[in-house]
């Protein structure tokens, strides 16, 4: 055999290699919160139940995991191409879909109307929403928590132009509100649960009657079309997990608590206000809808977002989570 044959299979023998190595650390990017929403893919990853429903699909594939503090950050990393599933509430997902980032909704990640709320302090003399006119009053902007805010206004008559809106991270508007430099803040879990046990601040108002609280899970929708079986092996994790947390809510707290941020014993109060089924039922996909149209109407949103076409209710009963 010529030098030249030989130079050119061994070329193509490592070139084979590298592509097989290519294959086999095929993988996938997970967006999530610290926080108790996203529960359920924290006791998945923690139990082996991620990697056990993919490994059905194909062996050898690897789960690469951020964390962000909120929404809106997480849907600057899908627009860059780093990330496959994201998890985070309605308001940002669909301010990322209506800005031209090519997601779909595989799922929800959970919703509990008593896991958002607007706080004041303890002592606070706000006793209804229409007390909040003239207010300082935060929110994190482009924040689920800001839907619900505007709802609450509307509830006692107002709107934001009868506030001071002011714009702060969620876990720094406890504190603010404590030191006495606001007045109010729309916030979700687990700051609610944390700084109501330490009786520092009371709820106002929360989701019940006007918000469900839905968080979704978002997925790239090249991801969706391309790996359908990988999409559907998450889903059947997160269910798997999400009756996990129902049946065995102490062990999950204990399981999650780092992940979280909450101590087990707070963190088992919190679970019992969240549904964690990823199923999207009718009423989940009314409030999205509801959510699209505030946001359109207010000018959050650059474009209008079809939510029905959004929404991918196929996967979860092909994957058998019903």
């Amino acid at each position: 055999m010529s030098p030249f044959k030989i130079m050119t299979r061994w070329v193509a023998a490592i070139l084979g290699l590298g592509l097989a190595g290519q294959a086999f650390a095929d993988e996938i990017r997970l967006a999530t919160q610290p926080i108790p929403h996203y529960a359920p893919i924290f006791v998945a990853k923690h139990k082996g139940w991620l990697d056990e429903e993919l490994a059905k699909v194909k062996p050898g594939i690897e789960l690469k995991w951020s964390s962000f503090a909120a929404g809106p950050p997480i849907n600057e990393s899908f627009a860059a191409g780093q990330q496959d599933f994201g998890f985070l509430g309605d308001t940002p997902a669909l301010i990322g879909k209506s800005v031209g980032i090519d997601t779909k909704v595989v799922g929800l990640t959970s919703s509990g109307p008593q896991t958002l709320a607007v706080i004041v302090g303890a002592g606070s003399s706000l006793k209804d929403p229409k007390d909040l006119k003239g207010k300082k009053v935060a929110v994190t902007k482009g924040s689920y928590a800001q839907h619900l805010l505007a709802l609450v206004l509307e509830k006692g008559g107002l709107t934001f132009n009868d506030i001071e809106l002011i714009s702060l991270p969620n876990a720094e508007i406890p504190p603010a509100i404590i030191a006495g430099t606001i007045d109010a803040g729309a916030v979700w879990e687990p700051v609610i649960t944390r700084f109501e046990s330490q009786k520092v601040i009371r709820v106002l108002a929360d989701g019940t009657g006007i918000k469900k609280g839905v968080l979704v899970i978002i997925a790239a929708a090249d991801f969706v079309k391309n790996k359908p079986e990988q999409t559907r092996a998450l889903l059947r994790a997160y269910a798997r997990a999400a009756a996990y947390i129902k049946a065995n809510p102490k062990e999950a707290a204990e399981l999650v608590s780092a992940d979280t941020n909450l101590p087990p014993d707070l963190l088992v109060q919190v679970f019992a206000k969240f549904d964690y089924s990823p199923v999207i039922r009718a009423d989940d996909a009314e409030e999205i809808r509801r959510a699209e149209v505030y946001l359109r109407t207010v000018g959050i949103l650059k474009a209008p977002v079809d939510v029905n076409a959004w929404l991918d209710r196929t996967l979860l009963a092909e994957g058998g989570t019903k």
